[in-house]
């Protein structure tokens, strides 16, 4: 039996006993037999080894059931051997009292056996008490053999291991249903941690430019500072505008806004900027992955580059981002290695779920390229 088998499949309801009780109808027959036994020492005897046996067979499915409850997987082997031990020495005492009719006792052993133990064992004990209720009533003086006890064995087995088997199946699916809600949960967390790097980061990134910028202009030209920390203010509106967004689960990027955003940061980092004006040579389906690698690239820029010059290409299907900046040192064109930082990573991430690849290396004359295309 599988260790994940779930404790409502087993009966989780307060009357699962009576589900185990209602069996113990075919005791009738050996405890009516022991009742008229005619020495006092055969009744007394024999109604107490049906009723340990009922006793027994009854508490070894709760306790079973209480196991699987607590534990998730099936009671030990002692404690089953200990039950199952009982019930043998029970029916052995109860079939030399009330003879051939005690032999009903196999069924219940046998089903215990396989409710409690697993496979292997449970079945070998199982044709155990077949063989047993096969051969005894045949080299038994006075025992006809009327009942076909080795056919109720077998049956019975097989219908409780045909349950523990459903049992087992609905664990298993219950454990898979779990696995893929747990692992969903995960992946959520996940695209939303990368989402709000995406977004804070890049957002960030322009306000502490536009600042130190606004800064320097406060003496300069304190109409141009003043429009600078009007952009900031702005900015940040925005920067809010899409953390709640993200946070209701319902923000979509725009590549028009993103080519927007990306000359307004280039501009104010003192940046030249070659970037098109719409995104409308891109496939309609590729805009909002697109926008995601013009704000990370054109952030990366801003940032890390120290360059003069940043060029953004578009095309159907790819999207190339570039700077005569200082470039990554110390890596040639290829595709983006796990160091590449935070944000680059979630962005692989991203690109990678779409069936996208992402490389970064230098630019052709000096300076950093990364590009996204199909992969």
């Amino acid at each position: 039996m599988s260790s994940a088998q779930p404790a409502r499949v087993l009966g989780a309801g307060r009357f699962f006993w009576l589900w185990a009780a209602v069996w113990l109808f075919y005791m009738t027959g050996p405890i009516l037999d022991a009742w008229h036994r005619p020495e006092v020492w055969q009744r007394f005897a024999g109604l107490v080894a049906a009723v340990v046996f009922c006793g027994v067979y009854l508490t070894g499915f709760m306790a079973t059931r209480r196991h699987f409850r607590s534990e998730g997987r099936p009671p030990s082997a002692t404690a089953s051997g200990l039950r199952v031990g009982a019930m043998v020495v029970c029916a052995a005492a109860l079939t030399l009292i009330v003879g051939e009719s005690g032999l009903t006792t196999l069924v219940y052993i046998a089903v215990m056996a396989v409710f409690t133990y697993p496979p292997r064992a449970g079945w070998s004990i199982v044709f155990a008490s077949a063989l047993t209720a096969g051969i005894l009533p045949r080299v038994v003086p006075g025992w006809d053999g009327t009942i076909d006890l080795l056919f109720a064995v077998m049956v019975a087995a097989l219908a409780v291991w045909g349950v523990t088997r459903v049992v087992q199946r609905n664990a298993q699916l219950a454990e898979a249903r779990e696995e893929i809600t747990r692992l969903a949960i995960a992946a959520e967390r996940n695209r939303f941690g990368r989402d709000m790097h995406d977004l804070l980061g890049h957002s960030l990134t322009v306000v502490s430019v536009k600042s130190e910028l606004a800064a320097r202009l406060v003496q300069l030209a304190p109409e141009r500072a003043e429009a600078e920390l009007a952009d900031i203010q702005r900015l940040v509106r925005e920067a809010l505008t899409d953390v709640r967004a993200a946070v209701a689960g319902y923000r979509e990027m725009s590549l028009a806004t993103e080519l927007a955003s990306a000359r307004s940061a280039l501009d104010a980092a003192g940046i030249e900027a070659d970037v098109p004006v719409t995104g409308e040579a891109v496939d309609p389906d590729r805009r909002e992955l697109f926008a995601w690698v013009v704000r990370e690239g054109v952030t990366n820029v801003v940032r890390h580059s120290e360059a003069k010059h940043c060029w953004v290409r578009l095309d159907r299907g790819a999207v190339e981002i570039s700077d005569d900046g200082r470039g990554p040192a110390g890596l040639d064109a290829q595709p983006a290695e796990k160091s590449a930082g935070h944000g680059l990573d979630g962005l692989r991430e991203r690109l990678d779920a779409a069936g996208y690849a992402l490389t970064i290396g230098r630019r052709d004359g000096g300076g950093f390229l990364l590009r996204a295309a199909a992969s």
